[in-house]
């Protein structure tokens, strides 16, 4: 009992001895680095940048189908039997330029009676205003009643009326001649051709289908609170089938749809080599804002600080600075942010998310030293070592 007694204190003592070593080796200087003179964090290279200026714009993204600025259905103004077929599918075609042709005998018959009947009228009114004049003659000799004048008049004006309708018909003869020539109603490239030579066709049947590809357009709906930024002339560049293209906003829709909360925007691309084909799925940026010099950071370095404030955590004489900051334009197809306040081109920023920073942090920087987790380890080392 005795020597029981003298052994418990001398193990309580030993144990507590062991116990204050560890801890004193776990994290030296109290830091979850394991530096001395308080809190550390470890960043590599890429963990830090440098503020730059760079050339900045604001943009609105906008994606969609490319589509031609003009597509004309050319179809058969007649019923009748194709004779010739002219073009096919993806030749350019001018306006005017001939595409098909119906068989025209029974028009062209048509026309020239159509043209006999007008000769013919014509050859009835000159009768009937001779046989006027001689009966105004012979009314003022007191040979005829006034009667007689009066049928005549009436058979003049009879002749004209025919002399018109024959015209009318003479008129539509020849426009049915007309329609037995299929020409094109603008410049562009056949997309479809539904016809071929010996083909009977009725009247308002389709034929061609042309596009004019000089002009490419896409619709593109844009976010309701982006559409204020938005205006007709602004420049929008786009990447379509693997190239690089540049377009303009035409036009905008005046109203808001309920549904979607979006703007429709019609921006439309020249294409005079026919570089890019209709149908091509294209992402663009509408530029409505550029500033040439603006002071630049990745925005992976802009957080959010107390009261909804934008802080940027620089490095400073080896301590984490917090830097309270003014953000400008915001381009997010190159991840930069603008920086009108609270930095300067000779700043070392920290980016991303390295774990928990606050001001006055101690920096090591990976592979300048040793310390931080290693240097904690040597420290549990030296308490096992002691017991």
């Amino acid at each position: 009992m005795q020597m029981r007694t003298v052994l418990v204190p001398a193990l309580v003592a030993s144990l507590a001895a062991c116990g204050g070593e560890a801890k004193a080796g776990s994290a030296p200087g109290g830091g979850p680095g394991g530096g001395r003179g308080g809190p550390s964090v470890t960043l590599a290279a890429t963990d830090v940048a440098n503020p730059r200026l760079a050339p900045l714009e604001a943009a609105v993204a906008v994606t969609g189908t490319l589509e031609p600025l003009e597509r004309s259905e050319v179809r058969a103004r007649l019923e009748g039997d194709v004779e010739q077929v002219f073009v096919r599918e993806g030749e350019a075609v001018r306006a005017g330029q001939l595409l098909a042709r119906f068989d025209a005998g029974d028009q062209a018959g048509n026309a020239r009676s159509a043209e006999a009947d007008v000769a013919a009228a014509r050859s009835e009114l000159s009768t009937a205003q001779w046989s006027l004049e001689q009966n105004r003659e012979l009314l003022q000799q007191g040979a005829i009643p006034e009667r007689d004048v009066r049928v005549s008049e009436q058979a003049v004006a009879a002749a004209r009326a025919r002399v018109a309708a024959a015209l009318a018909r003479s008129g539509s003869s020849r426009r049915e001649v007309t329609d037995t020539r299929v020409v094109a109603p603008v410049n562009g490239v056949v997309e479809k051709r539904v016809v071929n030579p010996g083909e009977h066709v009725n009247q308002n049947a389709p034929l061609f289908t042309l596009v004019r590809g000089d002009v490419l357009e896409l619709a593109a709906a844009v976010p309701e609170r982006d559409a204020a930024s938005v205006q007709p002339g602004q420049a929008v560049r786009f990447v379509a089938e693997g190239n690089q293209f540049t377009g303009r906003v035409a036009r905008m829709s005046p109203s808001v749809d309920p549904a979607t909360r979006a703007v429709t925007v019609y921006v439309q691309v020249p294409n005079p080599d026919g570089r890019l084909r209709a149908g091509s799925f294209a992402s663009g940026r509408i530029v409505s804002r550029t500033v040439a010099d603006a002071l630049v950071v990745p925005a992976a370095a802009v957080r959010e600080g107390r009261e909804g404030a934008r802080v940027v955590y620089r490095i400073v004489n080896g301590k984490l600075d917090m830097a309270n900051v003014t953000v400008g334009l915001t381009d997010e197809a190159q991840g930069l942010v603008q920086i009108t306040q609270g930095l300067t081109e000779g700043d070392r920023v920290v980016v991303g998310n390295v774990g928990v920073l606050g001001e006055g942090m101690s920096v090591r920087m990976a592979g300048e030293g040793r310390g931080g987790p290693g240097g904690a380890g040597k420290g549990r080392d030296r308490g096992g070592a002691g017991r």
